[in-house]
């Protein structure tokens, strides 16, 4: 591993949970700018399932049963 990358490592040890997320967040967006039209896109489907929801056209789903369901569908293969 590089010199720089487990100097790195050593401070995000000592950093708080809340340093880390903003180091990730940071180091995310230099490996993955982000991108105007996916979040605008994103923003109105978000706004259009919310909507549909609160019209009662779709159900929510409990997200532990959710993921339950996929990790047995993708994980016990």
């Amino acid at each position: 591993m590089n010199v720089c990358v487990e100097a790195f490592i050593e401070q995000a040890r000592c950093m708080t949970q809340e340093e880390r997320v903003t180091a990730l967040d940071a180091l995310q967006e230099l490996v993955a700018p982000p991108n105007a039209a996916w979040q605008e896109t994103w923003a109105l489907e978000a706004t259009d399932r919310i909507a549909a929801y609160e019209r009662n056209e779709i159900e929510a789903e409990d997200f532990d049963s959710v993921m339950a369901r996929l990790r047995g569908e993708f994980l016990n293969k």
